[in-house]
């Protein structure tokens, strides 16, 4: 079993990651954060370089197994 890692990730990349698996943009989630959309993708793309995934599909999943998102995410 793997261990919970989710103190690896900032604050920021904690609450992408979130607004992504719940579907935002990232318009959206540039919008809701007052922040650039570039600003968004990097901190999409770092977090698709850590996890080591292409897609957003595979970046949730990977966040799923190693514990950054809760199992009922969908739910929320």
């Amino acid at each position: 079993m793997r261990a919970k890692r989710s103190e690896g990730l900032t604050p920021r990349q904690k609450e992408i990651l979130k607004l992504v698996s719940q579907g935002n943009t990232n318009r959206d989630i540039a919008r809701r954060l007052d922040i650039s959309v570039r600003t968004v993708e990097v901190h999409r793309f770092n977090l698709m370089r850590r996890l080591k995934v292409r897609n957003v599909a595979q970046l949730l999943r990977q966040a799923l197994q190693q514990g950054f998102l809760p199992k009922n995410f969908a739910f929320r």
